[in-house]
């Protein structure tokens, strides 16, 4: 079970964390999470750039490590990357001290003030203990859409509908750099930033 729209409710239990940003600006965040891996995120950075759009990638660690070329590409092309943990630990289900040293293993690889906790659930001690890491500077990024690219039930036209019925300025929106969401990521992708460059939307990294 997941929510495409973060409830506001939600974001009002955890004001620390980063939900969106500015409502002001024609601007949408595209945050791809889990790669980087073959195929599927070299498309995503095809995409971006038939665009002229930066984005954040939160990068797995070990998947840096297993395609260290592709991750390359990525930093290559401008584009923000997070630190999304050395295996994509579940917070809820790991203790703070090993969840923190997983965080540590995969931030000694990227060095970025960015991180968001996968499967979006972290505990508050898990939180204070990597600002501590960090010196208190990380920035931890949740989303306000999350595009349910990964549900392998759900139609690419349906992931399409929800994905533009709820994004609007501001907004951080999920997708996958992942074989599991492949099928719907590239139905959705190209489709979705054709109609928002439309809406003269602008595309931007975090930072």
């Amino acid at each position: 079970m997941y929510l495409v729209k973060t409830p506001l409710l939600l974001k009002k239990l955890y004001p620390g964390l980063t939900w969106n940003l500015n409502r002001d600006q024609r601007c949408i965040y595209l945050t791809f999470d889990d790669g980087p891996i073959p195929i599927v995120t070299p498309f995503v950075l095809k995409t971006l750039k038939h665009y002229n759009a930066k984005a954040t990638f939160f990068c797995i660690g070990d998947n840096v490590q297993k395609h260290p070329d592709i991750f390359t590409q990525v930093k290559a092309c401008g584009h923000t990357i997070g630190n999304h943990t050395f295996n994509h630990l579940r917070g809820w289900a790991t203790d703070t001290q090993t969840y923190a040293n997983n965080f540590k293993k995969c931030d000694e690889l990227l060095h970025t003030p960015y991180f968001r906790p996968p499967y979006g659930r972290i505990k508050r001690a898990q939180v204070r203990q990597l600002q501590q890491l960090k010196n208190n500077e990380l920035k931890i990024i949740m989303w306000d859409i999350l595009s349910g690219d990964f549900d392998i039930n759900l139609k690419p036209e349906k992931c399409l509908l929800d994905v533009l019925k709820y994004t609007k300025n501001g907004s951080i929106v999920v997708f996958h750099d992942s074989l599991k969401a492949q099928p719907r990521l590239e139905y959705v992708l190209p489709r979705a930033m054709e109609h928002w460059s439309k809406e003269g939307y602008e595309f931007k990294g975090l930072g």
